[in-house]
């Protein structure tokens, strides 16, 4: 029998897009171990509307 994984694949979303008042979002996928990082990821990424760095927040 196959063991469940520890890792899991997440979405990150740009928090400050939504607030822009610019149509369309900026979400990344990407996984993160379970059993290491309980809390909600968050990283600097890449917004191409923005053309900027920002915050990117996982998301249920």
């Amino acid at each position: 029998m196959a063991k469940k994984g520890n890792r899991v694949q997440v979405i990150l979303e740009c928090t400050e897009h939504k607030n822009s008042g610019v149509p369309g979002t900026s979400r990344y996928i990407t996984t993160k171990n379970r059993r290491n990082t309980t809390e909600r990821l968050e990283l600097r990424k890449y917004n191409r509307v923005l053309r900027k760095y920002t915050l990117h927040r996982e998301i249920k």
